[in-house]
């Protein structure tokens, strides 16, 4: 078996920011996220899988071109392929992000220790997780999760995706003092974005009261760095 590849993007700044990467987008999800703009991702299987040798290739001739290789997703997590995939793009000298939803702690504690930066969500408060999700005992997992990457040491950034009606302003600015609390050091609230959202409830209902910009303002200082993504 090997890595189930839904996806490909050959060049990204935004991915890992200072880097300029490839992404590699694993297959399957166990989560049903409204607000996902990846769905096609969520079955096990997709229609349109790129072998991982391809992939292989393709990154092996861009050596000196790229600083490194992000699992993205899905939930790259889901397949216990990832860590050889890891390993095989650490053989060809790039670095190694993962993107992550933290919905298996286990497994995420043993992939740390080959990666170089991880960028994990943190949907909700992790009590409410379930709205977000459509998963009983999400935040448990996405908790003990952060609490893997923390104890790590790994650089970080862990970001929130806000939609009015799943998260208010209140609840977003206590998700934040409680997550600087626990020692995140990059923090990023980004604004919900309807592209490749397949919920149209969500999607007819996303404008916001007061711009993004003004309730970072009520974070500003917690994090040794603070993003805020406006749509």
């Amino acid at each position: 078996m090997t890595l189930r590849v839904g996806g490909l993007t050959p060049l990204s700044s935004s991915d890992w920011p200072g880097m300029l990467v490839a992404v590699v987008f694993c297959q399957g999800c166990p989560w049903h996220c409204g607000y996902c703009h990846n769905p096609d991702l969520i079955p096990p299987r997709g229609e349109h899988e790129i072998p991982w040798q391809d992939v292989l290739a393709f990154l092996h001739r861009r050596q000196g071109l790229l600083d490194g290789v992000v699992f993205s997703g899905g939930e790259p997590t889901l397949q216990k392929e990832l860590i050889p995939a890891i390993r095989a793009v650490r053989a060809l000298g790039l670095k190694v992000g993962l993107h992550t939803g933290g919905m298996y702690p286990v497994r995420l504690a043993a992939v740390l220790p080959l990666v170089d930066w991880v960028g994990m969500d943190v949907k909700a408060p992790f009590a409410d997780y379930p709205r977000t999700t459509g998963a009983d005992g999400s935040g448990g997992r996405a908790l003990e999760s952060l609490r893997q990457v923390l104890a790590a040491g790994v650089d970080h950034e862990i970001r929130t995706t806000v939609h009015p009606l799943l998260i208010g302003d209140a609840e977003l600015v206590a998700l934040g003092k409680d997550l600087a609390d626990r020692g995140v050091k990059h923090y990023a609230i980004q604004a919900f974005r309807t592209q490749g959202c397949q919920d149209a409830a969500l999607c007819r209902t996303a404008r916001r009261e007061r711009p993004l910009q003004q309730v970072g303002t009520e974070l500003a200082g917690l994090f040794e760095r603070l993003d805020v993504r406006a749509a």
